[in-house]
């Protein structure tokens, strides 16, 4: 896909070293106790939708699929090497991922389309006014009442953690993760209409510390007073139309 080269940012800031992703999330971020987290805290019924966004090569889409097989997972990320080294994942672990290539401030999805929104180690790669684009289309593509859990760089639990947190600051840019230090992840997607925003767990890594956010968006209004979503959606998550991905900005990708 077209990529701006100077500010597109693959998975550990470097193109040649995507490959290397999972195996340094793996090893540093304590990824299967973080992620079975977030996978525990779902609740997919039958034909529930779920999106990854800046899904990499879609391990956590993939253990939701395992977790909930009768559940519609897909994922979308702005890197075509990493998706196609996900599709080969989740077809080596028979399961059922939709994996797509596309931009996550552009959606290739209709309003309202998915019940749930996931997003691992992506938040952190984008500057604060692509975070805030990308939230409010991640509150566009929730069905009322949907939720976000969204895994990323929260503020430093302690000493030790600000001073291991440099590194990521190094590899991904001391702009892009100011947000992330500050601990401003929830005032963003407040901003964007999620209410409430709460952080349900914190991790102490060998970068530093990660915190699960857990956010709604909330129900639609009537006269009368909030309307009933449904639990789960029976219509496709997908646009009639296939997804522009001629953009000024690429999406950044990261493993999930």
């Amino acid at each position: 896909m077209p990529r701006d080269s100077e500010r597109y940012v693959p998975a550990l800031g470097y193109a040649t070293l995507p490959r290397l992703y999972d195996a340094v999330v793996k090893l540093t971020t304590r990824e299967v106790t973080v992620k079975q987290t977030l996978v525990d805290a779902l609740d997919c019924r039958a034909g529930s939708s779920v999106l990854d966004v800046g899904c990499g090569t879609a391990t956590l889409a993939s253990m939701i699929s395992a977790r909930f097989p009768a559940a519609r997972i897909f994922g979308i990320d702005g890197d075509a090497s990493v998706i196609e080294r996900g599709r080969h994942k989740a077809r080596r672990a028979a399961v059922a991922v939709d994996l797509q290539l596309g931009l996550a401030q552009q959606l290739p999805y209709a309003d309202g389309a998915f019940d749930y929104v996931v997003s691992s180690l992506f938040f952190h790669h984008l500057s604060r006014a692509l975070k805030e684009q990308v939230a409010r289309e991640i509150q566009r593509v929730l069905r009322p009442g949907g939720q976000l859990y969204l895994v990323d760089w929260g503020a430093p639990g302690n000493a030790l953690m600000r001073a291991l947190f440099v590194a990521i600051e190094l590899l991904d840019g001391f702009g892009n993760t100011r947000d992330n230090r500050l601990g401003l992840l929830p005032e963003i997607l407040g901003r964007a209409g999620f209410t409430p925003v709460t952080t349900d767990a914190t991790f102490n890594t060998l970068w530093g510390t990660l915190t699960l956010l857990h956010a709604v968006k909330p129900a639609r209004f009537s006269t009368s007073g909030p309307l009933q979503p449904e639990r789960s959606l029976s219509h496709s998550p997908a646009r009639a139309l296939p997804c522009r991905l001629a953009r000024s900005v690429a999406t950044p990708s990261c493993s999930s």
